[in-house]
């Protein structure tokens, strides 16, 4: 299972995605600000990273920057809603939502599957 930093600016979808991601097994840091982001981090090697919809375009960007800074191995999913669409073309994936939380859950296992498939094979040769 993945190791999931779950980000965002509404305290209640925060809370949903990380119970939706622990119902499937994933274990889940939640960082809801700049430094509890810098620290989660620090002290852990994320599969992935979920910025959520409700964050403002600018703090995506700032929330993106962060983390090729600090987790730079991380693979990132953008959730998006319309009309707000995708901010952050550096991003491995997307998804639009609302979403099915099983797609949530496929997207976030997928993506820590690549990381983990390209870690593997990095550290072989």
């Amino acid at each position: 299972m993945a190791l999931v930093l779950n980000t965002g600016a509404d305290k209640t979808l925060l809370d949903s995605r990380r119970l939706i991601f622990e119902h499937s097994g994933h274990t889940v840091v939640t960082a809801s600000n700049e430094l509890d982001l810098i620290q989660a981090c620090k002290k852990h090697d994320f599969d992935v990273a979920v910025i959520g919809q409700a964050t403002p375009a600018d703090e995506k960007r700032r929330v993106m920057a962060l983390i090729r800074g600090y987790c730079p191995k991380i693979k990132v999913l953008e959730l998006y809603s319309h009309p707000m669409m995708k901010i952050l073309n550096d991003a491995e994936d997307w998804l639009e939502v609302p979403a099915r939380p099983l797609e949530l859950v496929e997207r976030v296992s997928a993506l820590a599957a690549k990381r983990r498939s390209r870690g593997q094979s990095g550290a072989m040769g």
